[in-house]
């Protein structure tokens, strides 16, 4: 176990080492897909998010599968969060990272965070879901996606539960084409998944090892000779017979099937199932049902992107603009480990990793929005914030200010908000200046920062730089908090 531990810090520290290409900015891409089999989640998710590394990715995402979905339960979380998504802000939000989107379909579960430091910088979010379960009428199999734009490259995400069982083979390739036939985006460029530069796909795919019995199977596993059993891997093998799974790639199989364990054990299915006709040993084969796959957009002619993208083949000058738009911004993206967190046993599925380096070339290094503190801040007066487009984008009067505390969670994770037409006092040509009331400031003060959220984007635009809330005088004087004592109260951050 420590020596995988390694194995990831290494890959980590890989990710961070010097750009290959001077031009190219590289970013660290922490992949975890999970069936968690309806359970509550551990105590930590530390050693799943490597946590331990001194290096960190820039860039979280998480698919689960099989989130509890009882029909109480799943409204509750719609409204409040589910204590998945729980349990990965308030690990990761000391550390730095936001959730940027997230999506939910009953057992389904995706959840995208970043460094605070790239979320001006990741725009033209929009999120949406597919059912195949029950004809299409039931959610408890399918996918949901996240597509974003980061520093200009397109990117999708893509989460799914297939069917299961070892002879859905075909149907599970059925599904997930009917899935990025049906999954759309309201974009003219990317409109559908493979339109994007780069799409991830991952989840509980469900393939199962063929023709192999039982007994040769465990044996292949405990003598680690996973390689005798890639070649009859059900995705392995319909990735040879079908062209849209030969566009995505997977890393080698270099680690035990992740199904089907006993619960809290590393042992293989070892339970007597109930059936109609009473009780019977029959035991589920291990398999490799856990998977994360990716495609990078070929940098093929004009004419052929044209074609894949629906677009208009008659216009020679559009495609080469195109085509001159993707040398001018390359995007390459490597694996640099793919594994599965053994460690873990409140499902019968373990955990899978990857971690990936995207190097890509910048389109912006500069936010839409720039925005500021103005002055002392505290709850004795009403403050000021100063903000300027520094490019142009589509405004709207729904368009808002966020005060948050240092270290927030999520974009709803705000202390209060101002609207950016309705509470403002003054503006020129270059500079807006809108107001807080003070009984919005948080009487303890503590370390904020204000981020400009675009309505019409869906996002952050822009992020201040940090800056102190001072303590009201009128809370010191009556005693909520002893003098020059710093700090925002938890309750009040809430």
């Amino acid at each position: 176990m420590e020596r995988m531990e390694d194995d990831l810090s290494q890959a980590l520290n890989s990710v961070s080492l010097e750009r290959k290409d001077s031009k190219m900015d590289t970013f660290g891409l922490y992949v975890v897909t999970w069936n968690v089999a309806t359970a509550e989640p551990p105590d930590d998710v530390n050693s799943l998010l490597q946590l331990s590394s001194p290096k960190k990715p820039d860039l979280y995402v998480i698919g689960l599968q099989e989130v509890k979905a009882a029909p109480l339960k799943f409204v509750t979380d719609l409204a409040f969060e589910d204590s998945w998504s729980h349990l990965f802000m308030n690990t990761l939000a000391p550390l730095g990272y936001i959730k940027v989107s997230s999506i939910r379909m009953q057992g389904l579960l995706l959840l995208f965070f970043s460094k605070l430091e790239h979320v001006p910088f990741i725009r033209d979010i929009q999120v949406t879901y597919t059912r195949t379960g029950l004809f299409g009428y039931w959610g408890n199999k399918g996918g949901v996606s996240i597509r974003l734009s980061l520093y200009g490259h397109m990117l999708c995400f893509l989460n799914c539960h297939l069917t299961a069982h070892m002879n859905y083979a075909s149907q599970r390739v059925d599904e997930f084409e009917y899935i990025l036939d049906a999954q759309t985006f309201d974009t003219k460029n990317t409109p559908r998944i493979l339109d994007h530069k780069v799409v991830f796909w991952f989840g509980d795919l469900n393939f199962r090892i063929e023709d192999h019995g039982m007994l040769f199977v465990r044996n292949c596993i405990t003598s680690q000779r996973y390689n005798l059993l890639w070649s009859k891997d059900q995705l392995t093998m319909m990735k040879q017979k079908e062209a849209t799974l030969r566009k995505f790639e997977e890393g080698h199989l270099d680690f035990q099937p992740t199904y089907k364990f006993d619960l809290n054990s590393d042992n293989y299915d070892t339970r007597v199932q109930k059936t109609w006709f009473g009780f019977n040993g029959k035991k589920r084969k291990p398999a490799w049902c856990d998977r994360i796959l990716w495609r990078v957009k070929p940098n093929s002619s004009p004419s052929e992107d044209a074609n894949e993208g629906g677009q208009n083949q008659e216009d020679p000058k559009k495609q080469q603009e195109e085509q001159q738009h993707k040398d001018e911004f390359p995007i390459k993206l490597s694996q640099e480990y793919y594994t599965s967190k053994m460690e873990y046993g409140i499902s019968d599925h373990k955990p899978v990793i990857g971690i990936f380096r995207l190097e890509l070339r910048k389109m912006y290094e500069t936010p839409l929005v720039q925005v500021c503190a103005e002055g002392e801040w505290s709850a004795d007066f009403d403050a000021l914030i100063t903000y300027s487009l520094l490019q142009s984008f589509p405004s709207s009067a729904w368009d808002w200010i966020g005060l948050y505390k240092v270290g927030f969670k999520s974009i709803s994770d705000y202390i209060t908000y101002t609207w950016v037409k309705d509470d403002q006092v003054s503006f020129s040509d270059e500079l807006f200046q809108v107001y807080v009331n003070k009984d919005e400031i948080p009487v303890l003060g503590g370390e904020c920062v204000l981020c400009y959220y675009s309505s019409n984007l869906q996002c952050i635009v822009g992020i201040s730089q940090p800056f102190k809330v001072q303590e009201s005088r009128a809370a010191i004087e009556e005693g909520l908090v002893p003098e020059n004592i710093n700090g925002l109260d938890e309750t009040v951050a809430s």
